[in-house]
């Protein structure tokens, strides 16, 4: 998550496990300080009981803490199920060694019992920080394990989000898509020729490129990148869309305009010898069927949704096929 960085200390609560519905997953987040809140746990009473416990933890200064809610006897939640939570005071200099691996796929182990105590590493099982920590099951995700002297502990994959998408064009509908991802779970390269454009400060899931070579950008970004195109220039709009649908595999490619743009488009393309197939794949008008307003908010709402749409099908379609990850043991470092 973003914002792992506060003034001064909080207190890190994650939905550890969830028996039954609840209205967050496993790994779901919120950082509590005395003052401010980033992210959410699911909202209603969990999450206002949540922030009253972490907020007495940095009272007393509580290190770990494990709370079982039953969502409907005693919290009124028409969930119905039971969510674990763990709450982690989360030290200044642990919070900077998070923010600085936030762009990684690592694993926490934090012990919720006994002294306090986090192990971090990577997928490859390098050790970045903490001593060492019992075996665990990486395909398990988020959850609680314990050992045979009944010391429990918080394994939780932090990974950083695997969507990523390039917006070719600063126009009010450009701007309209990236506020409108700003809370998703994506990446956004957002390209334009005119630097002046782009607005004094962006999204933290945001990056911002001026060049006036975009389409190199396209023909260069890694595959599995989403291309979206609503540039102000036609001919350019069609410089990128060669080039994209130029590039090996089956990106997907949002093309901003109408079904006449899109004749217009397929024309050129399939002029240039550009695969029927690849041209057939580009998705124009974009966003998703049955809106049809114009407003750039309307416009960046249905887009928004079409790459959620996409996005959360890839994720299901690779958890499927993925096989079970072996177990890794930690060894003896530096602790947190």
């Amino acid at each position: 998550m973003d914002g792992w960085l506060t003034e001064g200390p909080a207190v890190l609560v994650t939905v550890a496990m969830v028996e039954g519905s609840g209205p967050r997953e496993p790994g779901a987040k919120m950082l509590v300080s005395a003052d401010a809140l980033n992210g959410t746990i699911g909202g209603g009473h969990l999450e206002l009981r949540a922030i009253a416990i972490a907020r007495d933890m940095l009272k007393d200064g509580q290190p770990r803490r494990l709370e079982r809610f039953a969502l409907g006897p005693s919290l009124g939640q028409c969930c119905g199920g039971v969510v674990h939570l763990a709450f982690e005071l989360l030290e200044p200099a642990h919070a900077a060694l998070l923010a600085r691996h936030r762009h990684e796929d690592v694993w926490r182990l934090s012990a919720l019992d006994g002294a306090p105590h986090t192990a971090l590493f990577d997928a490859n099982a390098r050790q970045l920080a903490g001593e060492g920590a019992p075996m665990f099951a990486r395909h398990r995700g988020t959850h609680v394990m314990q050992e045979q002297d009944g010391r429990r502990w918080l394994v939780d994959p932090v990974t950083p989000p695997g969507a990523h998408l390039m917006l070719f064009g600063a126009g009010h509908v450009g701007a309209a898509i990236v506020r409108a991802l700003a809370d998703l779970p994506c990446r956004v390269t957002w390209v334009d020729e005119r630097d002046e454009q782009f607005p004094a400060s962006v999204p933290a899931n945001v990056s911002v490129e001026a060049t006036d070579m975009p389409e190199a950008l396209a023909a260069r970004a890694p595959a599995g990148t989403c291309f979206l195109v609503m540039t102000h220039s036609h001919a350019l709009d069609q410089r990128l869309a060669d080039a994209i649908l130029s590039r090996p595999g089956a990106d997907w490619f949002g093309l901003i305009g109408s079904h006449t743009k899109r004749k217009q488009f397929e024309h050129r393309l399939r002029a240039r010898g550009i695969d029927p197939a690849r041209i057939d794949g580009m998705v124009c008008p974009i966003g998703v069927p049955g809106i049809a307003g114009k407003a750039p908010a309307v416009i960046a709402a249905s887009v928004a949704a079409q790459l959620l749409q996409l996005w959360e099908s890839r994720d299901a379609a690779g958890a499927a096929s993925e096989p079970s990850a072996p177990s890794f043991r930690l060894v003896a470092s530096e602790r947190i």
